[in-house]
């Protein structure tokens, strides 16, 4: 579905990205797992076409996208939820909803995709015409994953979705994650929780300052002694 080719990303003289080079299967949940700083933002970015790489490929469902602008790439059934939400805090969470459907052309249908997404997050359906601001931190991620999935991609890409939440509110989000592909949309989970991350994923890859170190099952790399020591303590 989604094949990334020696990707090589520089902002000005620094080298972000060095061969970055992975895939994504239709149906599979793939992890991007590494410390801060090592590349994870920056990789989605450029699939996003949020950035622009100097050197390699990104394909997605055949055809290349590097040079593809962002909102096309939407259109072709990619989402990003980004890191730190980016939710329109001052429109309702209705509203936010129906900014993430802004690309699309079968209009008459963004109501059964709505009630898909409250079906997913009863809690959003509680606070539709509440100003989405004035929402908890895991109702905001809710709500930005709730809006992406609103364009209704094939393709979800999750930026952190668990950064600044309590733990409990990290099991109900991981839990949604898993619906979300149990009901057939891909997922590249980037996520600086391993243990988490790992628990979900079919694949996964480990990145280190721009470069992809490990790579294979999820199940076998939260096991592995170099993983366990570098990211689950």
């Amino acid at each position: 579905m989604l094949r990334v080719s020696e990707l090589n990303v520089y902002y000005d003289a620094i080298h972000a990205l060095k061969d970055v080079t992975f895939e994504v299967h239709e149906g599979e949940i793939v992890s991007l797992i590494g410390a801060n700083g090592a590349g994870k933002t920056t990789t989605l970015h450029t699939i996003s076409g949020l950035i622009r790489a100097r050197k390699g490929k990104i394909a997605f469902l055949g055809k290349e996208i590097q040079h593809v602008e962002a909102h096309e790439i939407l259109k072709m059934g990619l989402a990003q939820v980004p890191e730190g939400r980016r939710i329109f805090s001052k429109m309702t969470v209705l509203e936010n909803l129906e900014m993430g459907a802004y690309a699309r052309k079968d209009r008459a249908q963004l109501g059964e995709e709505m009630e898909r997404v409250f079906a997913s997050f009863p809690r959003l359906k509680e606070r539709r015409r509440q100003l989405a601001g004035t929402l908890s931190g895991g109702e905001q991620q809710m709500l930005a994953m709730g809006r992406a999935l609103m364009s209704r991609p094939k393709l979800l890409m999750l930026d952190e979705p668990s950064m600044g939440l309590a733990p409990i509110l990290v099991d109900e989000i991981f839990d949604i994650i898993k619906t979300i592909n149990a009901q057939g949309t891909s997922i590249l989970l980037v996520e600086q929780n391993a243990a988490m991350a790992l628990s979900v994923a079919d694949r996964a890859y480990v990145l280190e300052t721009g470069r992809i170190v490990l790579e294979g099952d999820a199940q076998e790399l939260l096991h592995n002694p170099q993983v366990r020591e570098a990211y689950l303590g």
